[in-house]
């Protein structure tokens, strides 16, 4: 997860907390926490990055909509930075 950018790992956290999202859903939770539009162009490659690293799994629901699963790598990074946050944030 060390080499994730912010913005992915909240890609990450947002997915793991979601029962298979598609990207507008992402997209549209993604506008309200940053407080501005996220455009498609930076959404979908950064998605895409995850899947590349093991830790998204991207499938269809339709022809036309994609969604997207944590893996249980993704699963285990984001334990492992829980952690590493909570020797420093014990409070």
């Amino acid at each position: 997860m060390h080499d994730l950018t912010g913005f992915q790992r909240d890609l990450l956290y947002l997915i793991a907390g979601r029962d298979e999202p598609h990207g507008l859903a992402i997209k549209d939770e993604m506008d309200q926490y940053y407080e501005t539009e996220i455009h498609h162009g930076r959404l979908y490659p950064n998605l895409d990055t995850l899947v590349e690293k093991g830790l998204v799994e991207k499938g269809s629901k339709d022809r036309r909509t994609n969604a997207y699963t944590i893996t249980q790598r993704g699963r285990r990074e984001i334990e492992a930075r829980r952690e590493w946050e909570q020797e420093y944030l014990d409070w």
